[in-house]
């Protein structure tokens, strides 16, 4: 059929990945479709004070464009945003997107055998494959909470520059992992601070520092030294991703030595005993993501900030309301309450093989084929889809293994393999009875988090990295079929 007209949606490191693969594939007809007026997915709209990375800098880039220079181990959002605009910049690939698209639906058309890609503008466009890059992490959570509040409101995710919180009183709702860096972030600069904090989470040190000019010297002169601290980082990950796992050779030394590290960390930054102990979580460490801060603690050990762990029943004009029926007076509220990351695809229609809404197709909870695939819609992929997600690593290994197979896939209806590809029901079922099986005894299931959608983990892999990157190293023909 000649080359195959590929859509992506989402410019984020995913569908920029993707963007990648395909032209190693020698795949020239892709366009990307971006929402925003810019590239960059959650570093894009995550700007608020002391936004970062958790992971090491030299793990979270992409291997095709390693950075010799990071300022720090681990990367702020500023500087991120830079390396992934400038990396994509220098690799060709802004030349693919176009911004200020909003998709609102992707149609599969039986009668040509293509997809129908619709927008929020009223502009069409037709693909033979479409790629779905929307990531776990893009669509901001605000609890439907009773009452309305006069003061200004917002998401961590859309965090309200134009609103100058000095010398106020701020309400912060949630204690996330945008939490743990925005109020430390401005703490320094409120006349008081209300923290409420439906669930503790594990806090441990950050080993974070900036590089010194020698270091960046150094790198640029031995390339292959960027690369071994690359594989250093992985590796070292690799070993909290097996604990999580379940493995007990190796999770129960070494969660046992991260407990001892948090309660030590805990100590040492909260002088307060009554204040430490409503900061102890009181389910297992690594069934929530893992946290990393070397001043979140200390932050709430100020005497301007009070940590409330009362649940939150109604917002007045003037404030929070609790269950205990105090009211707290503020004069913002900032809601660090997550993500729908179980809501994949949200919100866009997806309409497969004889009408399928795929969204009623995971009504019992989000599954697919190596996190990609779905039976009944053929030559659509997720990437970052479901069982994908990592409890302490870095998820851009894992988007690049994804975009490899994709364009595996793509290559081989190029080369006039097949025309329309979709995977097999038998493996598509087989591969989630093993998820949920291997799942059940990770770390992840001893509690309820944002891992979970129902009864499922719907949004974790429950092994390594470099299992997953093997699996689909080579694309498994024989879990695949054409789709007539």
């Amino acid at each position: 059929m000649g080359q195959p007209r590929v859509v992506v949606i989402g410019a984020g490191f995913g569908g920029l990945g993707v963007a990648h693969a395909l032209r190693e594939q020698g795949l020239s007809d892709v366009t990307v479709l971006e929402r925003a007026d810019g590239v960059g997915g959650v570093w894009r709209e995550n700007t608020y004070p002391g936004a970062a990375c958790d992971v090491p800098s030299p793990l979270y880039s992409w291997s095709w464009a390693v950075k010799p220079d990071w300022s720090r181990r681990y990367g702020t959002q500023p500087e991120i945003l830079d390396y992934l605009r400038s990396a994509a910049a220098d690799d060709g690939l802004l030349d693919l997107v176009r911004t200020g698209v909003e998709v609102t639906a992707a149609t599969y058309d039986e009668s040509t055998r293509r997809w129908r890609v619709d927008t929020a503008g009223g502009t069409s466009y037709d693909a033979d494959l479409v790629v779905a890059a929307l990531g776990q992490l893009s669509q901001p959570v605000v609890p439907r909470i009773p009452g309305r509040f006069d003061g200004p409101a917002f998401h961590s995710a859309q965090w309200r520059h134009d609103v100058d919180l000095t010398g106020k009183r701020v309400a912060v709702i949630g204690t996330g992992a945008s939490a743990i860096q925005l109020v430390p972030g401005i703490v320094d600069r409120v006349a008081a601070m209300t923290v409420f904090q439906r669930s503790a989470p594990y806090v441990v040190p950050k080993p974070d520092q900036a590089y010194h000019p020698r270091h960046h010297r150094l790198f640029r002169r031995f390339p292959a030294l960027v690369r071994a601290e690359r594989r250093a980082w992985f590796w070292l990950t690799e070993r909290f991703n097996a604990a999580l796992s379940g493995d007990s050779l190796i999770s129960r030394p070494l969660l046992a030595t991260l407990r001892l590290a948090w309660r030590g960390h805990l100590r040492r930054q909260v002088s307060d005993p009554a204040l430490r102990r409503r900061l102890v979580p009181d389910y297992a460490l690594g069934c929530k993501r893992l946290l990393f801060s070397n001043d979140w603690y200390r932050a709430l050990d100020r005497r301007h900030v009070d940590v409330v762990t009362e649940e939150v029943t109604g917002l007045e004009p003037t404030g929070v309301r609790t269950a205990d029926g105090r009211l707290h007076e503020v004069d913002a509220v900032v809601w660090g309450t997550g993500f729908a990351a179980t809501r994949f695809l949200d919100p866009l229609t997806v309409t497969g093989v004889a009408g399928r809404d795929l969204h009623e197709a995971w009504s019992d909870g989000a599954r697919a084929h190596l996190g990609l695939s779905v039976p009944g819609f053929p030559n659509l992929f997720c990437i970052y889809g479901p069982n994908t997600n990592l409890g302490g690593s870095s998820i851009i290994n894992m988007l690049e293994a994804q975009a490899g197979y994709v364009a595996q896939v793509a290559r081989r209806i190029a080369d006039g393999g097949a025309q329309v590809v979709g995977v097999r029901a038998s493996s598509y079922d087989a591969y989630d009875r093993e998820m949920q099986e291997r799942l059940a005894h990770s770390a992840f299931a001893g509690c309820d988090s944002w891992y979970v959608d129902g009864r499922r983990i719907t949004t974790n892999w429950p092994g390594l990295v470099a299992e997953y990157r093997a699996r689909l190293a080579a694309v498994d023909w024989d879990d695949l079929e054409e789709v007539s």
